[in-house]
């Protein structure tokens, strides 16, 4: 990290900072509670440095409180600040952030129903994830619940926004949805044609991950990391491998970072195929979508070829990888050479057609400036503005090896998100071409036999964006394991993407999002 930056921080807050530890590139900030609103507004303002996380942990056995850690990272110097507060039982209250950084309103909501600690001037204080019929008290996420625990259900009922005016009239829609998707509630406000009010409710199908990873192996451990959200399975299970690496101080083999490269850009590929045919299906392109389906087919029977998986799984394990994939070279570079070609010929068809561009062009905007405040990843992210991208920023694996561009837009529509997944697929052909080219001879994994007492972050560049692990271990199990997955930060998007568009281009806009129900219940 900077220096500078350190010294900057050091200097403006002076005694106010009571502890200090540096852990990889992570450097940890203990202050009081009464100073972590004033300094996370610095950081975050001064050093434009984006919240990528926040979450807390149950350490009364050992310290006697609870604690809240702020991550935030700065990019351009690989490295991070977690900003930890103590907060006692007997007052469990921390003051909100959440007015001046707007991303941490899910977080502190979050943290206000698993652990009970209550956010402190909060503009929503309603529940997130525990529902009305939760009982009050019961908070999954402390060390004294069972997770076999059934709560007896209670009354309730959650209050929506209302709005109010002549000729406004709400339309809900689902949680029940046609078709295999998961639950999740939209209720539209809506005048005559466009929509001035939308909310979101999710969390139906909350499964408790978080709890679920204290009680496994560590070996056991990756097959969950990999079930969170089932089409990014490669860039959880890497971010999780390397939160263990780091704590271990195993350096993984140069062979197996270069097939992780692979592995996370063939998914990269079937993601965007993905994405790209369920935008062309909502605006009635049915060429294009089959097109499209079949190309992501393609990608997904070269996956199981390869790796035994349609979805990649079981190919990582903390040290390294399961299986070497380098005799599968030629087959992938040539199937990569037949793809590239259909897939140049669909994106200008589909760039081509006015049908299609009359309805991707000027709609769902995101801004630049809701985008930084929300902190939109991934395609989403990159098409308002934001240059982020965690295999530069950030990088592990080998993307540090490797030569790639990071494609960015400003206008934050849809045709901006289809754009940037077009040229992503460009790039991810690429990546995999030199990976391929430049494997290098060797092991392709690193003996781990005990991961000693530690904590560390792991983090990878899903297709949707950044997946952030926290993990800490204690006695070679795993103490606490904090999961964000990148439809945590950009469902909140949704709801601004689809102000003044009408009801019928609310399909595309979410289509555009490439938003996971799975990866965001935990």
């Amino acid at each position: 990290m900077n220096i500078e930056n350190i010294d900057m921080i050091r200097k403006e807050f002076k005694s106010l900072i009571l502890n200090e530890t540096v852990s990889h590139n992570e450097l940890y900030l203990t202050v009081k509670k009464d100073v972590a609103v004033k300094l996370c507004d610095y950081i975050y303002h001064h050093f434009d440095a984006p919240l990528i996380s926040m979450f807390a942990t149950d350490e009364r056995k050992i310290e006697g409180s609870f604690k809240v850690h702020y991550v935030f990272s700065f990019d351009r110097e690989d490295a991070f600040i977690i900003i930890k507060i103590d907060v006692d039982e007997k007052s469990p209250y921390f003051k909100s952030i959440t007015h001046r950084i707007p991303a941490a309103s899910w977080y502190e909501r979050e943290i206000q129903d698993m652990f009970g600690l209550v956010p402190q001037g909060h503009p929503d204080p309603r529940r997130l994830i525990n529902f009305e019929d939760w009982p009050d008290g019961v908070y999954p996420l402390r060390k004294d619940f069972d997770i076999s625990t059934k709560p007896p259900r209670v009354k309730g009922e959650y209050a929506y926004r209302r709005v109010e005016g002549e000729g406004v009239y709400e339309i809900p829609v689902g949680p029940v949805h046609a078709g295999v998707i998961e639950p999740g509630h939209f209720r539209f406000s809506v005048a005559g044609e466009p929509i001035i009010n939308l909310e979101i409710r999710h969390f139906y199908t909350h499964k408790g991950v978080e709890k679920l990873f204290e009680r496994l192996s560590l070996d056991k451990a990756v097959f969950l990391a990999e079930r969170i959200s089932g089409d990014n399975s490669v860039a959880h299970a890497v971010a999780f491998c390397q939160a263990l690496e780091k704590i271990a101080g195993v350096d993984v083999p140069l062979r197996a970072r270069y097939t992780r490269v692979i592995l996370c850009e063939l998914e990269r590929l079937y993601n965007h195929l993905g994405d790209i045919a369920g935008i062309a299906t909502d605006v009635a392109y049915g060429f294009g979508a089959a097109h499209a389906n079949k190309l992501k087919e393609e990608i997904l029977q070269l996956n199981e070829r390869v790796t035994g998986s349609r979805m990649l799984r079981g190919m990582n394990a903390a040290g390294g990888v399961r299986r070497d994939i380098g005799d599968k070279k030629d087959e992938i570079l040539l199937t990569l050479a037949r793809f590239q070609r259909d897939f140049r010929e669909l994106i200008e068809l589909i760039f081509s057609t006015s049908s299609v561009m009359d309805r991707i062009e000027t709609t769902g905007h995101i801004y630049t400036d809701t985008a930084k405040g929300l902190h939109v990843v991934g395609p989403a992210g990159r098409a308002s503005g934001m240059d982020r991208d965690t295999r530069r920023d950030h990088p592990y694996a080998a993307y540090d090896e490797l030569n790639f561009k990071v494609p960015a837009m400003k206008s934050g529509d849809v045709f901006a998100r289809t754009k940037i997944r077009s040229d992503e697929v460009a790039e991810s052909i690429g990546l995999i071409e030199q990976a391929l080219w430049s494997l290098p001879e060797g092991d392709i994994r690193a003996e781990i036999r005990k991961i000693p007492d530690g904590y560390a972050l792991g983090y990878s560049e899903a297709p949707r964006g950044e997946v952030i692990y926290w993990v800490n271990i204690k006695e070679n199990r795993i103490e606490r394991c904090k999961v964000r997955d990148p439809s945590f930060c950009n469902w909140l998007a949704i709801e601004y993407a689809v102000l003044d568009n009408i009801v019928p281009d609310f399909p595309i806009i979410n289509k555009s999002l490439s938003l996971s129900y799975s990866g965001n219940d935990m």
